[in-house]
């Protein structure tokens, strides 16, 4: 059994056993399906319009090592043709098949609701380079879109899930779970190559009927569901929801604190709305279209969180139970819940709601501040603004945010004192040939430590939003060090032709036996002359030295062919024939 519960998971090794080769009327490959029953495959709608009025399911993963053909028809209404927005973006693309007669059940997997954010994945589908199938891999990159996709980068540019892979399953390499189905693959105009897919709860959300056969908890608890009288309008608290919706649209701010008292029913009812409506799963059809009448700024990106929790009455191991089951950390099931997540590389955006209504909330907060420190996102709602938010407000925000600019203005002193340091040292010793100037970036970094400087003096809680300052911080390193790169390269250039110029001279003089050349000297002291000047101008030098050594290579030359001559008429002169 898969480890949530699934028939079985993907294997990473073989041909999986759920992979479905989908063939159209023409007998040409349509492309991927995945088997969810005996009798049931899924796959992508253009799949079956590209299919025709004839489907053929082949079964390449089957025990026996034949590849079964079943013919198949769309299963009812369980057809969902992709669709577009006025903006371009696509909209559903799935379909359900019923097979004509049914094959084992241990050939069949369940989909699984797992939260995949940064996540390796692995696809089977039939290219026609291997229309036997193959595996491609990706890391997921983010969502995208109203529908609730989610976009897939290839681990190599190969690996671009092309024509024949959609409709295949998308499995997570750390669990072997199914967690979602191909859709397409695309190169953009730069070159960029992406795939896409649709994860469990998007599918679920298309056809309902499908949620017996899709595994995991939901991403919503069942307490922080809207019911109808949530919806109205009349309980939508728009200031709060437009807030709610910039950080569900990951608006940059890593931790929001939030009081939503009981008796406060239009904020209570804005909060379960933005909840439900970031939930691929609970997304209403009208939030997808751009045409909602949600007022401006209120509609949150689908799988704008990965999970909404309700503390009030569990406790701390409750909470982190629940998270690492959505995180996926099944591995070392003996361990603390905590434990796995601490050591987890994952990451998700958390909501938990009622922090302070948890049975121990304080060791509540023990675990929010790991998560925060291993890059998740936060968004917590207390119930009271008592002691707990308090503590959660100076735990989790203040002093977070004053570690952050410490290290930011630790940051920006580096790049204005020694890398600065190094570059101008650099710069003195050549001349910065295919180096671009860098004094802008310095300006606007020395500007940047002022400003938060004066921040710090004047309100240590408050300033500049760092991640301006940090981007520029990256940007400006990433500049200095590629720029101190070049200059070494072109310092390492010098002292090599300074020892080559340096063993010229000494040949040079050997051939010569101190005799002057003016000529070539002349050019052995613009050489030297160009090496010693500081800043060295390394390709003025390099053409002087290329001059320098030519000449005396053919001065030896010359002297080798003299000598040759000269012990030839020697020879001559004593009675020895000619050569």
């Amino acid at each position: 059994m898969a480890a949530g519960g699934g028939v079985q998971s993907a294997s990473l090794t073989g041909t999986p056993r759920w992979a479905v080769r989908i063939r159209g009327a023409d007998g040409e490959i349509a492309g991927a399906g995945i088997l969810l029953s005996p009798d049931r495959v899924l796959t992508c709608a253009h799949v079956v319009d590209r299919a025709a009025d004839r489907i053929t399911a082949e079964f390449v993963g089957a025990a026996d090592h034949s590849v079964p053909a079943v013919p198949a028809r769309v299963e009812g209404d369980a057809y969902v043709p992709e669709t577009q927005d006025a903006d371009g973006d696509p909209s559903g693309d799935v379909a359900l098949l019923r097979l004509e007669w049914p094959r084992p059940a241990e050939e069949t997997v369940r989909l699984h609701r797992l939260s995949a954010p940064d996540r390796e994945v692995r696809m089977y589908g039939f290219p026609y380079d291997h229309n036997g199938g193959i595996w491609f891999r990706a890391t997921v990159v983010g969502g995208c879109g109203r529908d609730g996709q989610v976009q897939l980068s290839p681990t190599n540019p190969g690996e671009l899930a092309g024509p024949g892979c959609s409709g295949a399953g998308v499995a997570d390499r750390e669990t072997g779970e199914v967690i979602g189905m191909v859709l397409s693959g695309q190169r953009d105009q730069h070159g960029n190559r992406f795939s896409f897919m649709s994860p469990a709860e998007t599918i679920a959300r298309h056809l309902p009927r499908l949620k017996p056969y899709i595994v995991g908890p939901p991403a919503v608890d069942d307490r922080l569901r809207s019911t109808r009288g949530d919806a109205s309008p009349d309980l939508l608290d728009e200031p709060f929801a437009q807030r709610l919706a910039a950080w569900l649209r990951n608006d940059g701010s890593r931790v929001k604190i939030s009081v939503v008292r009981h008796d406060d029913a239009a904020r209570d009812a804005t909060l379960l709305r933005a909840i439900a409506l970031a939930d691929r799963e609970l997304r209403t059809p009208v939030s997808v279209d751009r045409a909602s009448l949600d007022p401006p700024g209120t509609v949150p990106s689908a799988g704008g969180h990965d999970l909404a929790v309700h503390a009030g009455g569990l406790t701390s191991a409750e909470v982190a139970r629940r998270i690492a089951e959505r995180m996926g950390l099944w591995q070392h099931p003996d361990d603390p819940p905590l434990d796995r997540i601490r050591t987890a590389k994952a990451t998700l955006d958390l909501v938990v709601v009622g922090v302070d209504e948890a049975v121990d909330p304080l060791a509540l907060l023990d675990l929010l501040d790991v998560l925060r420190a291993g890059g998740s996102r936060l968004l917590l709602v207390f119930r009271t603004a008592g002691d707990c938010h308090r503590r959660a407000v100076e735990r989790l925000v203040t002093r977070p945010a004053l570690e952050r600019r410490t290290r930011l203005v630790a940051r920006l002193k580096e790049i204005t004192g020694p890398l600065a340091g190094a570059l101008h040292e650099r710069r003195a010793a050549v001349l910065p040939d295919g180096v671009r100037p860098l004094d802008s970036d310095l300006v606007a970094a020395h500007a940047a430590l002022a400003d938060l400087l004066r921040a710090q003096d004047r309100d240590p809680g408050h300033g500049p939003d760092p991640a301006r300052y940090e981007r520029l911080a990256d940007r400006v390193t990433d500049r200095l060090r590629t720029s101190v790169g070049r200059l070494d390269r072109l310092r390492d250039r010098r002292d090599e032709l300074t020892g080559r110029l340096r063993s010229y001279h000494v040949l040079h003089q050997h051939t010569t036996q101190g005799e002057e050349d003016p000529a070539v000297d002349a050019l052995y002291l613009r050489a030297h002359d160009l090496l010693r000047a500081r800043p060295c101008d390394v390709r003025a030098a390099e053409s002087a030295v290329e001059a320098y050594t030519r000449r005396v290579d053919d001065h030896v030359q010359g002297g080798a062919r003299d000598d040759a001559e000269n012990a030839g008429a020697a020879g001559r002169r004593d009675g020895e024939p000619p050569v």
